[in-house]
């Protein structure tokens, strides 16, 4: 308390003239309408100013968190446009067979069997997830995402990117997934060319990472540069007319019955940051194990990675 005083007295005269200051501030304001109107100016801006950057600050320390509500979101729409194998069968209503009170179905369902079915199945389910470590110039390359079991994921689901088709996954763990790249000399991925619908297999030649193999491509079709190549749709892992890129050479060969096809591949493998993992739909594991039990594969299908 005495060293308060102290202070006090000792720079008493620089404490009432500032003081006094904020008097005559306060009266100047108070009193003059121009004076009261520039000060409120001013004062607003710096006070804006000052928001403004704490807005920046936080904004910043909040990115990845605004980074991963951005991706869920674009998971959502882009689920959207991946539609089921069964999405185009759509009914208005149908009677229940034996049904006296004449009640009806759902919109939404077929009657197969006396067994009510959806005739509007659910679209692909997306899981959005990072790319925490891939390899690129291996033969065979791999991915490492920042989701697994705990969200959903599962060993064999597709995996793709804004672009294009990326791979499958591999192994989970309870927090993480490996990722089979479409860079991996034993992926290949059932594709089609979007202009006339020829089906082929998109292969990985081991060299150039922006470019794959189309293979089995009749000699008598007729390719045209710049043809969009997209998945088919023949098997389970990834929906029909997804991404995966563009004719740019082609070429006959004598002794081969099919055209020599360079692709460029849409995703950039080099720039992978945040890619979607497909999930499984209902009826999947009842068309693998029927395909199984009758020894057939889908045309130019998927096969499972050698480690």
């Amino acid at each position: 308390m005495r060293n308060l005083f102290t202070f006090l007295f000792r720079y008493r005269g620089i404490l009432v003239f500032v003081l006094l200051e904020i008097v005559s501030l306060v009266l100047l304001i108070r009193n003059s309408a121009y004076q009261r109107a520039a000060f409120f100016n001013s004062s607003n801006a710096y006070a804006g100013r000052v928001l403004e950057v704490r807005t920046q600050i936080y904004d910043y320390f909040r990115l990845v968190d605004v980074n991963q509500a951005l991706v869920a979101e674009n998971a959502q729409l882009r689920q959207q446009l991946y539609r089921s194998e069964l999405s185009g069968r759509v009914v208005d209503s149908l009677t229940v067979p034996g049904d006296t009170t004449g009640a009806q179905l759902r919109p939404d369902t077929l009657m197969l069997a006396l067994q009510a079915i959806p005739s509007r199945p659910t679209e692909y389910p997306l899981i959005p997830a990072r790319v925490i470590n891939q390899t690129l110039r291996r033969v065979d390359n791999y991915l490492t995402l920042n989701v697994g079991i705990k969200q959903g994921v599962q060993p064999g689901m597709g995996v793709l990117t804004a672009a294009g088709v990326v791979g499958r996954v591999r192994q989970v763990s309870e927090h993480y997934a490996t990722v089979t790249s479409l860079l991996h000399s034993k992926t290949t991925v059932s594709a089609k060319i979007q202009r006339d619908g020829t089906f082929g297999t998109i292969r990985w030649l081991g060299d150039d990472p922006t470019r794959a193999s189309l293979d089995y491509i009749p000699r008598q079709n007729t390719l045209v540069r710049g043809d969009t190549v997209v998945t088919s749709g023949y098997n389970t892992i990834f929906p029909a007319g997804v991404m995966i890129g563009t004719v740019e050479r082609f070429s006959k060969e004598p002794d081969k019955n099919f055209w020599t096809v360079q692709v460029k591949l849409a995703a950039d493998f080099s720039k992978l940051t945040y890619v979607y993992v497909i999930g499984p739909q209902p009826r999947t594991a009842e068309r693998d194990t029927l395909e199984t039990r009758s020894k057939m594969r889908p045309v130019a299908g998927e096969e499972e990675p050698q480690p």
